[in-house]
């Protein structure tokens, strides 16, 4: 999932970006309206973060513009302005959600998950990269139309390799219950399951990177 974070404020678009690859996003950072339309307009954008207080043209501003060229990017607003007049006038501009600072995380990740499901409920479960597909509510996984076996945790750590592609996971962010909350396994459980993927996803084509310092990334191999 590709993420868009607008905001002026460096610290503040420091931790989000943060925060949000740990999630398993990929994160692209605008300071400015200008920089954030030059992101929509490469089509790499599969959800935004945007404040409100901008430089030059303000989020509002951005939201209504983006949606009067029917752009339908999920937009979430993230701004200090916390009075029920600011909430209404920001989801009339074309928002699909509001949320003020400060912000519990969980909560962001769980909106921005939610803005994605209401805009592309028909799409939103199914991840596709090379010749696998996954499907996020039943947890199966296919080559083509035929069923790929894999272990529980294989499973797990593909399916947040294939949630942050092109981007790259978080190697804390890979074992997750349905809750999110990080389930239990041993020191080495994650580099275990990512050797074994490897092998099984190399006759496919595809390949899993190490980025050192952040996690995985899930790629396709050049020929």
């Amino acid at each position: 999932m590709r993420a868009l974070v607008l905001e002026d404020d460096l610290q503040v678009a420091r931790g989000l970006t943060e925060g949000l690859v740990r999630a398993g996003y990929a994160v692209e950072h605008a300071s400015t309206a200008s920089e954030a339309d030059q992101a929509m307009q490469r089509g790499n954008v599969d959800v935004a973060v945007v404040d409100l207080g901008l430089p030059l043209e303000d989020g509002l501003s951005f939201i209504r513009r983006m949606r009067d060229q029917g752009v339908t990017v999920p937009m979430l607003i993230l701004t200090a302005r916390d009075t029920l007049d600011d909430c209404v006038v920001g989801l009339d501009s074309g928002a699909d959600d509001y949320l003020t600072k400060p912000f519990r995380f969980p909560e962001l990740l769980a909106r921005l998950r939610a803005a994605v499901r209401r805009k592309h409920p028909e799409t939103s479960f199914l991840l596709s990269v090379g010749p696998l597909r996954v499907n996020l509510r039943t947890h199966e996984v296919y080559q083509g139309e035929e069923f790929f076996a894999l272990r529980p945790r294989e499973r797990e750590v593909l399916e947040s390799l294939m949630t942050a592609w092109p981007g790259c996971a978080a190697k804390a962010a890979l074992f997750k219950d349905a809750d999110g909350v990080p389930a239990d396994s041993s020191p080495n459980a994650v580099e275990v399951s990512i050797f074994r993927l490897r092998q099984k996803l190399a006759p496919l084509g595809l390949t899993i990177r190490t980025v050192r310092g952040i996690g995985y990334r899930l790629e396709e191999q050049k020929t």
